[in-house]
Protein backbone atom coordinates (compact mmCIF):
# COMPACT_ATOMS: atom_id res chain seq x y z
CA UNK A 1 0.00 0.00 0.00
CA UNK A 2 1.39 3.54 -0.43
CA UNK A 3 1.83 6.03 1.65
CA UNK A 4 -0.91 8.31 0.14
CA UNK A 5 -3.84 5.35 0.17
CA UNK A 6 -2.37 4.86 3.84
CA UNK A 7 -3.20 8.21 4.86
CA UNK A 8 -6.57 8.42 2.94
CA UNK A 9 -7.87 5.09 5.16
CA UNK A 10 -6.54 7.14 7.89
CA UNK A 11 -8.42 9.92 7.20
CA UNK A 12 -12.06 10.93 8.81
CA UNK A 13 -14.79 9.34 6.07
CA UNK A 14 -17.06 12.07 5.36
CA UNK A 15 -20.66 11.16 4.53
CA UNK A 16 -22.10 10.63 0.81
CA UNK A 17 -18.51 10.86 -0.54
CA UNK A 18 -18.04 8.38 -3.68
CA UNK A 19 -14.14 7.18 -3.05
CA UNK A 20 -12.79 5.42 -6.33
CA UNK A 21 -16.46 5.33 -8.01
CA UNK A 22 -16.66 8.80 -9.59
CA UNK A 23 -15.64 8.85 -13.17
CA UNK A 24 -11.43 9.20 -14.16
CA UNK A 25 -10.78 13.06 -14.55
CA UNK A 26 -14.11 13.82 -12.76
CA UNK A 27 -15.07 16.50 -12.19
CA UNK A 28 -13.71 17.64 -16.14
CA UNK A 29 -11.20 20.19 -16.15
CA UNK A 30 -13.59 23.31 -17.73
CA UNK A 31 -16.41 22.46 -14.68
CA UNK A 32 -16.48 24.83 -12.06
CA UNK A 33 -17.52 22.09 -9.19
CA UNK A 34 -17.25 24.56 -6.06
CA UNK A 35 -18.96 27.60 -8.06
CA UNK A 36 -21.90 25.50 -9.32
CA UNK A 37 -22.38 24.16 -5.66
CA UNK A 38 -22.68 27.65 -3.80
CA UNK A 39 -24.74 29.02 -6.42
CA UNK A 40 -27.10 26.12 -6.12
CA UNK A 41 -27.20 26.17 -2.36
CA UNK A 42 -27.46 30.03 -2.42
CA UNK A 43 -31.04 29.71 -5.33
CA UNK A 44 -32.53 26.35 -4.59
CA UNK A 45 -35.84 27.61 -2.57
CA UNK A 46 -37.11 23.85 -1.91
CA UNK A 47 -35.38 20.28 -1.42
CA UNK A 48 -36.10 17.37 -0.54
CA UNK A 49 -34.99 16.43 3.78
CA UNK A 50 -34.11 13.09 4.43
CA UNK A 51 -33.95 12.45 8.47
CA UNK A 52 -33.68 9.21 9.97
CA UNK A 53 -36.36 7.52 11.04
CA UNK A 54 -36.91 7.77 14.90
CA UNK A 55 -38.69 4.64 15.01
CA UNK A 56 -36.73 1.71 12.58
CA UNK A 57 -33.97 3.72 11.35
CA UNK A 58 -35.32 3.87 7.51
CA UNK A 59 -34.74 7.28 5.52
CA UNK A 60 -37.29 9.22 5.63
CA UNK A 61 -37.41 12.07 2.69
CA UNK A 62 -40.12 14.69 2.85
CA UNK A 63 -40.29 18.18 0.89
CA UNK A 64 -38.92 21.51 2.69
CA UNK A 65 -38.53 24.87 2.15
CA UNK A 66 -34.84 25.76 2.35
CA UNK A 67 -33.23 29.33 2.69
CA UNK A 68 -29.65 30.09 3.96
CA UNK A 69 -27.61 31.97 6.51
CA UNK A 70 -24.93 34.42 6.16
CA UNK A 71 -22.63 31.77 6.06
CA UNK A 72 -24.30 29.20 3.75
CA UNK A 73 -25.68 26.92 6.03
CA UNK A 74 -29.38 25.54 5.04
CA UNK A 75 -32.27 27.13 7.32
CA UNK A 76 -35.35 25.24 7.27
CA UNK A 77 -38.76 25.77 9.60
CA UNK A 78 -41.02 22.90 10.44
CA UNK A 79 -43.31 22.04 12.74
CA UNK A 80 -42.95 19.44 16.18
CA UNK A 81 -46.24 17.87 14.64
CA UNK A 82 -44.41 16.57 11.31
CA UNK A 83 -42.75 13.47 11.38
CA UNK A 84 -39.48 14.64 9.99
CA UNK A 85 -39.11 17.28 13.01
CA UNK A 86 -39.69 13.95 15.66
CA UNK A 87 -37.03 12.72 13.32
CA UNK A 88 -34.25 15.35 13.90
CA UNK A 89 -34.84 15.96 17.77
CA UNK A 90 -34.03 12.06 17.93
CA UNK A 91 -30.69 12.04 15.55
CA UNK A 92 -29.66 15.79 14.21
CA UNK A 93 -27.98 14.02 11.28
CA UNK A 94 -29.71 14.14 7.66
CA UNK A 95 -29.16 15.61 4.23
CA UNK A 96 -30.73 17.89 1.75
CA UNK A 97 -31.07 17.52 -2.17
CA UNK A 98 -31.31 20.55 -3.94
CA UNK A 99 -32.60 20.58 -7.89
CA UNK A 100 -31.84 23.42 -10.12
CA UNK A 101 -34.87 21.62 -12.29
CA UNK A 102 -35.53 22.79 -15.28
CA UNK A 103 -37.51 21.24 -19.05
CA UNK A 104 -36.87 17.81 -20.32
CA UNK A 105 -35.43 15.47 -18.33
CA UNK A 106 -34.91 16.28 -14.82
CA UNK A 107 -31.73 14.06 -14.26
CA UNK A 108 -29.95 16.54 -17.39
CA UNK A 109 -29.59 19.43 -14.23
CA UNK A 110 -27.58 20.01 -12.09
CA UNK A 111 -28.61 18.84 -8.15
CA UNK A 112 -26.51 19.01 -4.86
CA UNK A 113 -26.87 17.21 -1.92
CA UNK A 114 -25.44 18.37 1.16
CA UNK A 115 -25.10 16.28 4.62
CA UNK A 116 -24.61 17.20 8.02
CA UNK A 117 -26.60 17.81 11.33
CA UNK A 118 -29.41 20.13 11.97
CA UNK A 119 -29.94 21.79 15.49
CA UNK A 120 -32.53 23.98 16.35
CA UNK A 121 -32.44 27.44 16.74
CA UNK A 122 -34.14 28.62 19.71
CA UNK A 123 -36.57 31.62 20.20
CA UNK A 124 -34.15 33.26 22.51
CA UNK A 125 -31.22 32.88 20.89
CA UNK A 126 -29.42 36.09 19.37
CA UNK A 127 -29.00 34.32 15.87
CA UNK A 128 -32.83 33.72 15.79
CA UNK A 129 -33.91 37.21 14.38
CA UNK A 130 -31.15 37.12 11.84
CA UNK A 131 -32.68 33.88 10.56
CA UNK A 132 -36.04 34.54 10.81
CA UNK A 133 -35.38 37.37 8.45
CA UNK A 134 -33.73 35.62 6.32
CA UNK A 135 -35.89 32.94 5.71
CA UNK A 136 -38.90 34.84 5.75
CA UNK A 137 -37.22 37.41 3.10
CA UNK A 138 -37.00 33.89 0.56
CA UNK A 139 -40.12 32.78 1.97
CA UNK A 140 -42.61 35.69 2.57
CA UNK A 141 -45.37 33.49 2.74
CA UNK A 142 -44.54 31.49 5.60
CA UNK A 143 -44.73 34.84 7.60
CA UNK A 144 -48.66 33.13 8.20
CA UNK A 145 -47.34 30.09 10.67
CA UNK A 146 -43.71 31.00 11.62
CA UNK A 147 -44.73 32.69 14.54
CA UNK A 148 -47.43 29.38 15.30
CA UNK A 149 -45.81 28.07 18.90
CA UNK A 150 -44.96 24.82 17.17
CA UNK A 151 -43.03 25.95 14.34
CA UNK A 152 -39.21 26.64 14.98
CA UNK A 153 -35.70 27.01 13.00
CA UNK A 154 -33.36 24.93 11.97
CA UNK A 155 -30.08 24.93 10.99
CA UNK A 156 -27.54 22.58 9.03
CA UNK A 157 -23.91 22.67 9.89
CA UNK A 158 -22.76 21.05 6.64
CA UNK A 159 -19.78 17.98 7.02
CA UNK A 160 -19.69 17.06 3.73
CA UNK A 161 -21.94 17.65 -0.27
CA UNK A 162 -21.86 15.62 -3.68
CA UNK A 163 -22.66 17.61 -6.69
CA UNK A 164 -24.03 15.91 -10.15
CA UNK A 165 -24.26 18.03 -12.55
CA UNK A 166 -23.55 15.16 -15.63
CA UNK A 167 -20.77 12.43 -16.78
CA UNK A 168 -17.84 14.06 -15.24
CA UNK A 169 -19.32 16.39 -13.92
CA UNK A 170 -19.86 14.96 -10.60
CA UNK A 171 -17.17 15.76 -7.22
CA UNK A 172 -17.34 15.05 -3.91
CA UNK A 173 -16.89 18.61 -1.94
CA UNK A 174 -16.05 19.24 1.69
CA UNK A 175 -18.13 21.73 3.82
CA UNK A 176 -15.08 24.16 3.06
CA UNK A 177 -16.11 23.96 -0.28
CA UNK A 178 -19.46 25.39 -0.43
CA UNK A 179 -19.54 27.26 2.95
CA UNK A 180 -18.98 31.39 3.37
CA UNK A 181 -15.88 32.31 5.23
CA UNK A 182 -17.90 34.72 7.68
CA UNK A 183 -14.87 35.37 9.66
CA UNK A 184 -13.94 39.24 10.21
CA UNK A 185 -17.08 39.96 8.69
CA UNK A 186 -19.01 40.55 11.99
CA UNK A 187 -19.42 44.46 10.99
CA UNK A 188 -21.15 43.60 7.70
CA UNK A 189 -23.63 40.71 9.12
CA UNK A 190 -24.38 43.68 11.65
CA UNK A 191 -25.30 46.04 8.55
CA UNK A 192 -27.22 43.22 6.77
CA UNK A 193 -30.40 44.26 7.40
CA UNK A 194 -30.32 47.95 6.94
CA UNK A 195 -28.31 47.46 4.25
CA UNK A 196 -30.93 44.98 2.61
CA UNK A 197 -33.73 47.42 3.55
CA UNK A 198 -32.01 50.73 2.01
CA UNK A 199 -31.24 48.64 -0.83
CA UNK A 200 -35.14 47.70 -1.69
CA UNK A 201 -36.39 50.44 -0.73
CA UNK A 202 -34.14 53.53 -2.32
CA UNK A 203 -32.37 51.61 -5.22
CA UNK A 204 -34.73 49.10 -6.72
CA UNK A 205 -33.67 49.98 -10.16
CA UNK A 206 -30.28 49.09 -9.34
CA UNK A 207 -31.34 45.89 -7.78
CA UNK A 208 -32.97 44.84 -11.37
CA UNK A 209 -30.06 46.21 -13.23
CA UNK A 210 -28.09 43.33 -11.42
CA UNK A 211 -30.66 41.01 -12.27
CA UNK A 212 -31.68 42.16 -15.85
CA UNK A 213 -28.27 43.40 -16.84
CA UNK A 214 -25.46 41.57 -14.83
CA UNK A 215 -27.37 37.94 -14.95
CA UNK A 216 -29.13 38.24 -17.52
CA UNK A 217 -32.72 37.92 -15.73
CA UNK A 218 -36.05 38.91 -16.84
CA UNK A 219 -37.69 42.48 -16.29
CA UNK A 220 -39.44 42.86 -13.22
CA UNK A 221 -39.39 43.73 -9.49
CA UNK A 222 -36.66 42.37 -8.14
CA UNK A 223 -35.65 42.06 -4.74
CA UNK A 224 -32.65 41.79 -2.43
CA UNK A 225 -33.09 38.94 0.26
CA UNK A 226 -29.55 38.49 2.01
CA UNK A 227 -26.27 40.02 1.69
CA UNK A 228 -22.79 38.05 2.49
CA UNK A 229 -19.34 38.59 2.68
CA UNK A 230 -19.16 36.57 -1.40
CA UNK A 231 -22.32 38.26 -2.87
CA UNK A 232 -25.98 39.18 -3.20
CA UNK A 233 -29.49 37.11 -3.23
CA UNK A 234 -31.48 38.76 -5.16
CA UNK A 235 -35.50 37.17 -5.25
CA UNK A 236 -38.76 38.03 -7.83
CA UNK A 237 -41.80 35.48 -6.87
CA UNK A 238 -40.41 32.14 -7.37
CA UNK A 239 -36.97 33.06 -8.68
CA UNK A 240 -33.83 33.10 -7.15
CA UNK A 241 -30.29 34.52 -8.54
CA UNK A 242 -27.09 34.50 -6.47
CA UNK A 243 -24.71 37.53 -8.32
CA UNK A 244 -21.22 37.18 -6.49
CA UNK A 245 -19.08 40.03 -5.60
CA UNK A 246 -15.44 40.46 -7.28
CA UNK A 247 -14.27 40.49 -4.04
CA UNK A 248 -14.90 39.66 -0.47
CA UNK A 249 -16.82 42.07 1.65
CA UNK A 250 -16.56 42.25 4.78
CA UNK A 251 -17.93 45.80 6.13
CA UNK A 252 -20.69 48.80 5.16
CA UNK A 253 -18.36 50.40 3.94
CA UNK A 254 -17.15 47.91 1.35
CA UNK A 255 -20.49 46.99 0.77
CA UNK A 256 -21.30 50.63 0.16
CA UNK A 257 -18.50 51.00 -2.34
CA UNK A 258 -19.80 46.83 -4.08
CA UNK A 259 -23.11 47.83 -4.89
CA UNK A 260 -21.82 51.22 -6.73
CA UNK A 261 -19.25 49.81 -8.27
CA UNK A 262 -21.98 46.78 -9.52
CA UNK A 263 -24.49 49.37 -10.74
CA UNK A 264 -22.10 51.10 -12.93
CA UNK A 265 -21.43 47.74 -14.49
CA UNK A 266 -24.89 46.97 -14.86
CA UNK A 267 -25.42 50.59 -16.70
CA UNK A 268 -22.28 50.14 -18.82
CA UNK A 269 -24.64 46.81 -20.30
Amino acid sequence: MSDDNAENDKAPRLPGVMPDRLPEGAPAADFDAKGLARTLLRTVRAGALATIDRNTGHPFASLVNIATDVDASPLILVSRLATHTANLENDGRASLLLSSGGRGDPLAHPRLTVLGTFAPVARDHGDEPRTRRRFLARHPKSELYAGFADFMFWRLTIASAHLNAGFARAADLKAADVITDISGAQDLIAAEASAVAHMNDDHAEAIKLYATKLLGAKDGPWRLTGVDPDGLDLAYGDAALRLPFTERVTNAEQLRMMVVDLAKAARAK
